[in-house]
């Protein structure tokens, strides 16, 4: 008898659009993804981040080599919504989840210095993006309930930190079947901290959460993979049906912070 793969193989055969998969959580959502047996286009702004993550890709999992692909995607410009419209016609045939985890330089400031010029700026890629992708996707999507968008926001539009107004403003987006909300995560988001300002800050985080610890990109994105439909064959009535990791999970906000709002 063979090995059962009733779990691990639950994303097999699906095509997964990742929005901001070329490092960070998206990155590993496109891994696990990968790892599921999905077939996996990762976008970001980046072209050379691309083909470094595809490479990357391809050296864990030499047998995906017909299986992950990439496409660049510029959603900070001003020609966004046909940028979107061109990532999803590039896609080529229809996709089964996308995953939107693309978020751009964190508008830290204090909220007396704040610009009208600013608060648009800071719009484009938390607000702006995910709404007119999911104005577009529906064109693009395997449709049923096995399809699915998942957006992500942040642990700080619950509780902002100081000089968070801004970015805080941006961190509830508008939610389409589920919304992964992750606290802290060490990733390049945080590259244009100093490398004081960076210790100082994981060192806040880590004595502020019962964790003790600072999240990995790729525990979080577990998260996602937890809220993909899938879809298999009853065994005992023999008739398909659709079913997620949860099924019971629709419409909800997954928090992933290690105990962030507890504090």
């Amino acid at each position: 008898m063979a090995d059962s793969k009733k779990y691990t193989s639950k994303l097999s055969g699906k095509r997964i659009l990742v929005i901001g998969g070329s490092s960070g959580i998206g990155y590993c959502v496109a891994e696990a993804s990968v790892e599921s047996g999905a077939s996996v286009i990762i976008s970001s702004s980046n072209e050379a981040k691309i083909k470094a993550s595809i490479d990357n890709l391809l050296k864990i999992y030499p047998s995906a080599k017909d299986r992950v692909s990439g496409y660049p995607c510029d959603l900070s410009s001003p020609s966004l919504e046909s940028n979107i419209e061109k990532l999803l016609s590039q896609c080529g045939g229809k996709l089964d989840h996308i995953v939107f985890t693309a978020g751009g330089n964190l508008a830290i400031q204090k909220i007396e210095d704040a610009t009208l010029e600013g608060i648009q700026k800071a719009a484009m890629i938390r607000f702006n993006a995910p709404l007119l992708l999911a104005k577009h996707a529906r064109k693009h999507l395997n449709s049923g309930p096995a399809a699915s968008i998942t957006l992500t926001t942040g642990a700080v539009s619950e509780r902002p930190l100081k000089d968070w107004s801004v970015i805080a403003s941006y961190g509830s987006a508008p939610i389409r079947v589920n919304l992964v909300s992750p606290g802290a995560v060490l990733t390049p988001l945080w590259d244009g901290m100093s490398k004081e300002q960076l210790d100082h800050f994981t060192k806040m985080i880590k004595e502020k959460v019962p964790t003790g610890e600072i999240g990995r990109p790729e525990d979080v994105a577990e998260s996602y993979l937890y809220v993909l439909p899938i879809m298999i064959t009853g065994t005992v009535t023999n008739r398909r049906r659709y079913v997620m990791r949860d099924w019971n999970c629709t419409g909800s906000v997954i928090s992933t912070n290690g105990g962030s709002l507890l504090t």
